[in-house]
């Protein structure tokens, strides 16, 4: 069975850092595309980081969170990583982690989704 799951969320003081993994089961992750997204509350969802296979594992981020968050892959793990530093409170939100089913990051919606865990960045 394809699945994703999301951890490492909760909460987090303004400044902190938080590591959220995505863990596959049921094929492996280093063959595809995955990205992060996330939905605040009474927000639409966004896209908020990429990680490739082609291009040597080329990276993308949304410009609110460019130079604080960084996407990385376990391969070993069958895992992907989102290192949040510099949290605002802007960054609460659910975030989850999905994949295209192919090597590239694409604008069209993801085909496999996990369910997502919640950040909350407050004081």
């Amino acid at each position: 069975q394809v699945q994703l799951v999301e951890s490492g969320g909760g909460l987090v003081q303004p400044g902190g850092s938080l590591r959220l993994s995505c863990t596959a089961s049921g094929f492996s992750l280093d063959n595809y595309a995955v990205g992060w997204f996330r939905q605040a509350p009474g927000k639409e969802r966004e896209g908020v980081s990429c990680i490739s296979v082609s291009g040597h594992g080329t990276t993308y981020y949304a410009d609110a969170v460019k130079g604080r968050f960084t996407i990385s892959r376990d391969n070993a793990k069958n895992m992907v990583h989102l290192q949040m530093n510099s949290l605002k409170p802007e960054d609460t939100a659910v975030y989850s982690c999905a994949t295209w089913g192919g090597v590239s990051c694409v604008r069209s919606a993801p085909q496999e989704w996990g369910n997502g865990t919640l950040v909350t960045v407050s004081s």
